[in-house]
């Protein structure tokens, strides 16, 4: 008789912690893949092209739910010092203190502060950029494509595209308004690999 009610005590426990652990667990953190993840940008030079440049994330964190967005957060850092606009010259005229300031503002952070789901792969990713010293606030529509094994089986990622629209003079970049234009579009394309570390232990939920 003892033994049966430690055993229906022992599954009483077991059935009312599992739906715990496992919403718990639901909510998975992922650090960027910083060889994977890109984000490409243009803007106007003096309305005869948009040219291109490409930055990569030096690194970040992402906690995601593909199930529930509510729990959703993520924080990543930008290298600006590795700015690629094809050509050289071009790299260090683009550095330079009238423009993105590189050696005073190495990096660009941006720490998010929502995510409005609008279904089950779009959504709106909201927080604050800082850029050269300026924060401001940026929201970014954004898709959720997957998040699965990869063909080898030995990580989980989950993969994400973005677009926005960034007003450069918000951020201080007044220089040359005759001949670059003063919207940038940005292009995101992410990939995140699981890893239960990468969340700072200040930012996980409690």
């Amino acid at each position: 008789m003892r033994h049966f009610r430690s055993s229906v005590w022992v599954w009483w426990l077991a059935a009312f912690l599992l739906p715990l652990t496992s919403a718990h667990a639901a909510s998975a953190s992922y650090r960027y893949d910083t060889v994977h993840s890109q984000i490409v940008f243009s803007i106007s030079h003096d309305g005869y092209s948009r040219p291109f440049g490409r930055l990569h994330i030096a690194k970040g964190w992402l906690r995601f739910d593909p199930d529930d967005w509510s729990t959703a957060a993520t924080e990543l850092d930008i290298d600006l010092t590795g700015v690629d606009m094809g050509d050289t010259d071009w790299n260090k005229a683009v550095c330079k203190p009238a423009l993105l300031d590189c050696a005073r503002n190495p990096y660009a952070h941006f720490v998010s502060s929502s995510v409005e789901r609008k279904d089950d792969h779009h959504g709106t990713l909201h927080g604050q950029l800082t850029l050269r010293g300026v924060s401001q606030p940026l929201s970014i529509p954004f898709t959720f494509n997957r998040a699965a094994k990869t063909i080898y089986g030995l990580h989980t990622i989950a993969g994400f595209s973005a677009a926005a629209m960034l007003d450069r003079e918000a951020f201080g970049i007044t220089a040359n308004a005759g001949s670059i234009g003063q919207q940038v579009g940005v292009w995101l394309e992410l990939e995140a690999v699981r890893d239960e570390q990468a969340v700072p232990a200040s930012k996980e939920q409690p």
